[in-house]
């Protein structure tokens, strides 16, 4: 029997604010534990929250984003629990009435094909504080202490539609996180650092018979915030679903974590529902009107969307659409790439420049492009050079990695260095002859009108001349003096 995955995701986003949620205690990393704190985060007896405007922005955009509706009326709602990184007793959330709802997300599916993901509801909550334990793990430790510093920082929640285009493989799902983080971050509302745990989710799989209209019981694993873990959490529940399946039982509704060791899930509890948390509405929050102008705003300050951003860097600079996807999937690899078409006419091999090059060099020296040494205007010297034939590819690469080192311009490095190419034919037809003295086998075959050994003696003269030999020129005078 074949079956249907149907996986699902609840995504926790970081927003960036000035100020939390509901006080006005900063939203800032790396400060000393308890630093950022007030009778508000803390849960204080008497303390009211108040409504942070540019969090509630933010949950907007992101609605129009994923084309979702904005909710004219929206509130906020308890949704009560105990923990010890919760001082209240509860989250301030939202339940029956989120800002954005029924929206979606375009990703590819595993043909390649277009996917509109249904997205279900984008609301608004507050963090919680975070548990910091004496030992590697909570098993190992003989204490933990809460730090409140996160507690009531604004938090996105998106939550995909497992019943209208839910995600059906562990390829669709990484395809949709990612293109999700990356959409998140071109639209400026969460800077989405995995590390930091600005993008964790809660994943939710179940599997059903192929075509069935019922669906199976579903595991949840929280609190998942690496991509390759998430990957190999779905691998294995499908696995661990499928075996149960085969054997003629159901699997359980449960809540699951992941072994990052031994690469399983382990059962936590039995799942919540919304009555085990006992949703109400908030007292000490009114309901919140948005109105058409608010959204009008915003909508009319939205930046550019990534597929927007691809669709116009294919038009506008006649890239593949190859190239534009690796491009565009940071947005300041996309700025820099722009830049530099400003000074730059080829623009193929300006793409493939810094897809390649300069690509390797960032990787290697473990830095982001908005650190390159390099400036956009200095980088399309290099690539104009190399598109006018003044240097070869092989002298440009040279000059880049010293361009990188020093941040120099091409120019002065050309100079400094000695790399100008010869363009002497004279030159250049004393040192092909005598690379053909020395392979009279090549000489022969290109005589008899094959072609490959050409390349091989360009080599040869590219290697005896440092690489400053033109080869265009030496295909040429090979072609001419060699070929029937």
């Amino acid at each position: 029997m074949d079956y249907d995955i149907i996986i699902g995701f609840e995504t926790h986003v970081e927003l960036k604010t000035n100020t939390k949620l509901f006080c006005g205690c900063a939203v800032k990393d790396g400060a000393p534990p308890n630093t950022n704190i007030c009778p508000v985060c803390t849960g204080q007896p008497g303390a009211l929250p108040v409504l942070n405007k540019r969090a509630v922005e933010h949950t907007v955009r992101a609605g129009l984003a994923m084309n979702c509706t904005i909710n004219r009326r929206s509130r906020f709602a308890r949704k009560n629990y105990f923990y010890p990184d919760l001082p209240k007793g509860y989250q301030i959330s939202q339940y029956e009435r989120p800002f954005c709802e029924n929206g979606y997300l375009e990703i590819q599916d595993d043909e390649g094909r277009p996917y509109a993901v249904g997205i279900k509801r984008i609301h608004l909550e507050e963090d919680a504080g975070k548990l910091v334990h004496s030992g590697s793990s909570f098993e190992e430790s003989d204490y933990s202490l809460v730090d409140y510093n996160r507690s009531s920082v604004p938090l996105l929640e998106i939550v995909t539609d497992h019943e209208r285009n839910p995600l059906r493989s562990v390829n669709e799902a990484r395809a949709y996180l990612e293109k999700l983080r990356q959409t998140l971050i071109y639209i400026g509302i969460s800077d989405c650092i995995i590390e930091k745990g600005q993008f964790r989710c809660d994943v939710n799989i179940s599997i059903r018979p192929e075509g069935a209209l019922d669906y199976g019981n579903r595991a949840e694993i929280k609190n998942m915030a690496s991509f390759k873990f998430i990957m190999e959490a779905l691998d294995y529940e499908v696995k661990r679903q499928l075996k149960i399946l085969h054997s003629g039982e159901e699997p359980s509704l449960e809540t699951r974590l992941f072994d990052e060791k031994k690469k399983i899930t382990v059962s936590m509890r039995s799942k919540e529902d919304a009555p085990d948390y006992r949703y109400f509405p908030d007292p000490d929050l009114v309901e919140i009107d948005i109105d058409r102008e608010f959204v009008e705003k915003i909508q009319s300050s939205m930046l550019e969307l990534p597929d927007q951003k691809v669709n116009r860097i294919i038009k506008d600079y006649r890239v593949s659409k190859k190239d534009a996807l690796i491009l565009t999937k940071d947005r300041n690899v996309s700025d820099f790439f722009e830049r530099c078409a400003a000074f730059c006419d080829d623009r193929g091999r300006l793409s493939g420049w810094i897809i390649k090059d300069l690509f390797k060099l960032l990787n290697e020296a473990a830095i982001t492009i908005e650190k390159c040494p390099i400036s956009p205007k200095t980088f399309s010297d290099l690539i104009n050079m190399i598109s006018r034939g003044d240097i070869t590819d092989q002298i440009g690469r040279t000059v880049l990695e010293i361009m990188f080192q020093t941040g120099q311009d091409p120019e002065s490095i050309i100079d400094k260095r000695g790399l100008k190419p010869i363009q002497d034919e004279e030159l250049l037809g004393s040192v092909l002859n005598e690379v053909m003295r020395e392979n009279p086998e090549a000489v022969n075959k290109i005589k008899e009108g094959m072609t490959n050994p050409i390349d091989f003696l360009i080599g040869q003269v590219m290697k005896k001349t440092q690489g400053k030999a033109n080869p265009k020129k030496v295909r040429e005078i090979i072609r001419n003096s060699l070929l029937p």
